[in-house]
């Protein structure tokens, strides 16, 4: 192989991995959607209790970086809304959780209704504006802060 042909591939090579960065990092942290067929009761994940109206169900590792600034976060927004809770839920001591809920990575989010269905995931750390909107979507328009 020439020099010219190596040089391709590695520009190549570099510039497809900086396409996928920003492309996860764009994505990190962002609420998506979901189609809201998975519901999770409080005693599923060993809490004594979720949000009347909303719980922002955060699930993180002893070891994980982010998932305490998250946590706090989560844990400040939520004090934001009547009747929504943070729940944390550390997979070290329930790994069998990250397999039937699908945790790739830590910390992930999921934003439950009333109901305990999963309305929005966040995978990585929230960004605030983004779960605020995510939020009022949720509880509607008469939804009020505490």
């Amino acid at each position: 192989m020439n020099g010219f042909a190596a040089l391709g591939i590695l520009l190549g090579l570099v510039a497809v991995a900086t396409a996928a960065g920003l492309v996860w990092r764009a994505t990190t942290g962002r609420a998506r959607s979901t189609r809201g067929d998975q519901v999770v009761a409080a005693e599923d994940v060993g809490a004594d209790a979720f949000g009347r109206r909303a719980t922002l169900l955060q699930f993180s590792t002893e070891f994980c970086a982010p998932c305490r600034p998250a946590a706090r976060v989560l844990g400040a927004l939520a004090d934001d809304f009547a009747g929504v809770r943070h729940v944390e839920v550390d997979l070290t001591d329930h790994p069998e959780l990250a397999d039937r809920f699908g945790i790739l990575q830590t910390p992930t989010t999921l934003v439950l209704d009333d109901a305990g269905v999963v309305r929005a995931r966040i995978g990585g750390a929230p960004r605030t504006d983004d779960l605020r909107t995510t939020l009022h979507r949720i509880l509607g328009s008469d939804h009020a802060s505490a």
